[in-house]
């Protein structure tokens, strides 16, 4: 659908007296970290990665996006199989799952394994076009 037809059937839906809410679109690229409240391993991700994350060339090719475990996968995104321990970190492209890391060790495994899987998107990428 397009967005000026999105914008009218929405329009149309308030003017009925319905509330409508747009789910933020999953960016071009970027990375959830499935989390859940307590989790010993997203604390130490927390403490080891998170400061300097966003910083890193990994972290400006796919930002970071933490999704509660518990509220279930969003709406936005498509992925290859449920997401059933947390940490669990999901490279997303264009709102599709294109690998995955689960659990956390440390920060030289994450980033030794962040880096493997968008290297590899990056060459299928490249692959891909005439």
């Amino acid at each position: 659908m397009r967005p000026s037809a999105c914008l009218a059937l929405a329009a149309g839906l308030v003017a009925a007296g319905l509330s409508v809410a747009f789910a933020p679109a999953a960016s071009a690229r970027e990375l959830l970290m499935f989390e859940r409240k307590g989790c010993a391993y997203c604390l130490k991700f927390d403490h080891d990665v998170a400061p300097i994350y966003e910083k890193t060339e990994e972290g400006q090719r796919a930002p970071l996006r933490r999704v509660d475990l518990s509220n279930g996968t969003p709406g936005d995104v498509v992925l290859a199989a449920p997401v059933r321990f947390t940490p669990t970190f999901v490279l997303v492209d264009e709102g599709r799952e294109v690998g995955r890391i689960i659990g956390y060790a440390s920060d030289e495994a994450f980033w030794g394994l962040l880096g493997s899987m968008q290297d590899t998107m990056t060459d299928r990428m490249a692959g891909a076009r005439p």
